[in-house]
């Protein structure tokens, strides 16, 4: 009944387009009523859990990839990537998937690697008569590569939920990522086949001189994923304070490197990042009160009993819990479906044998896919603004790369354990 009662609840408030932390906050009342339990009770807890240093590199990291996307870093990168294979046939489309992989290391966020690479490299691909609605769907669904790559801030957010290593966290979507962006790549190609006006950009004939005039532009924005990980990797830094850092550097790169910005427009950035920092910690905030309840209520294990009623088979089991994942993706923002199901989905898991730390990736792979899966996939309408084309002819193509290259991604991650273990384990032990 309460599991139910919950379900309704958020489906039908998120389905009218109600905000994240209202349904989650009528969820909450419901709990108290149903549970019989006083409400003020739990806001203490909630408090205490928000004060955590580790959620401080959350929005520092915000902070940080709204300088560097408003801080043109993107274009250095793009025109780099153009430079190896843009005179190939789906090059620059290639290019577009390597520079979200690129950005989404500064940025860890989908929707600044979405906005950034897709307002600079829709425009190229137009241009090179590249088909509108194909490169727009590949930009969409190359964006969560942003949630994939290292530092990311929803694995700051499951480590930290689910007690663990947030380093190992970090590395074990890094190989789901690469073969993310292959199939991504490939497919692209695939499909690229048909269509013989792609123009072609010209390999410069002093490559060696092209190369070093583009690398020394790109270097400090390279520079920023290799002091933070670097630092982060090598016990400098801890994720908060490498954060910081990413902050102090994104500054001065910014304004007087890149010259994106200025010392106003960065007050105006500042100002736009604490608005959606408050969103988010409300957010935060409001899901942690629920999961207290649902956990005081025993749900995790009631959910558990639920799945092992059904079937006791691991298989079965792991690709019920993908499709929830997927469900639960697709209703709600990243880190609100995070916090949502890991401590539901986490002790299921655990039972058939999973290392919490694999399941960390097959979360952030489910998580990212249900961004840009239909009907509600928040992901294809902001890229759809974006890049300014229309939905329609999007998404044929989007389900295309979810079928071809998103799926294969998330049945290799759930079913080679290797896939996401095998990094952290290399590197951490």
């Amino acid at each position: 009944m309460i599991i139910a009662g919950s379900l309704v609840i958020i489906c039908g408030m998120l389905l009218l387009g109600v905000s994240v932390y209202v349904a989650f906050g009528a969820v909450l009342l419901f709990l108290a009523a149903m549970g019989g339990h006083e409400v003020s009770g739990y806001l203490p807890s909630g408090s205490t859990k928000l004060r955590s240093l580790v959620l401080l590199a959350i929005p520092l990291f915000m902070i940080a990839g709204t300088i560097m996307e408003r801080g043109k870093i993107a274009a250095p990168l793009v025109s780099l990537a153009e430079l190896f294979i843009g005179h190939l046939k789906g090059g620059l489309s290639a290019a577009t998937v390597l520079a979200c992989g690129i950005f989404g290391s500064i940025s860890g966020a989908a929707n600044a690697t979405l906005t950034c690479i897709g307002s600079i490299m829709m425009p190229h691909l137009r241009r090179a008569n590249y088909p509108e609605g194909q490169s727009a769907a590949l930009i969409v669904c190359a964006s969560p590569l942003g949630l994939l790559i290292p530092p990311s801030g929803n694995h700051i957010l499951y480590g930290w939920v689910a007690q663990q290593s947030v380093l190992k966290c970090f590395l074990s979507t890094v190989v789901p990522a690469l073969i993310l962006i292959t199939l991504l790549i490939a497919v692209n190609q695939f499909m690229l086949r048909k269509y013989d006006d792609i123009e072609l950009l010209e390999r410069p004939q002093e490559f060696g001189i092209a190369f070093r005039q583009k690398a020394t532009l790109a270097f400090p924005a390279l520079l920023m994923p290799l002091i933070i990980l670097g630092g982060i990797y090598g016990g400098i830094m801890t994720p908060t304070e490498a954060a910081g850092v990413a902050v102090v550097y994104a500054v001065p790169v910014a304004i007087y490197v890149y010259r994106g910005l200025t010392w106003r427009t960065l007050v105006e950035a500042l100002t736009d990042s604490g608005v959606i920092i408050g969103v988010v910690m409300v957010m935060i905030f409001m899901v942690l009160i629920v999961s207290k309840f649902l956990i005081f209520e025993d749900i995790p294990n009631i959910a558990k009993d639920l799945v092992y009623s059904v079937s006791d088979n691991p298989i079965v089991i792991l690709l019920m819990v993908n499709l929830v994942m997927i469900l639960i993706g697709m209703l709600m923002d990243d880190i609100s479906g995070l916090l949502l199901s890991t401590p539901i989905l986490l002790p299921i898991v655990q039972g058939v044998g999973m290392d919490p730390i694999h399941f960390a990736a097959v979360l952030g792979v489910n998580l990212g896919m249900a961004n840009i899966t239909p009907p509600t996939a928040p992901l294809l309408y902001l890229g759809a603004k974006i890049t300014k084309t229309p939905v329609s002819s999007m998404l044929l193509p989007t389900l295309i790369f979810i079928i071809f290259a998103w799926l294969p991604t998330l049945a290799l991650t759930t079913f080679v354990p290797e896939i996401a273990l095998w990094l952290p384990e290399l590197l951490l032990g």
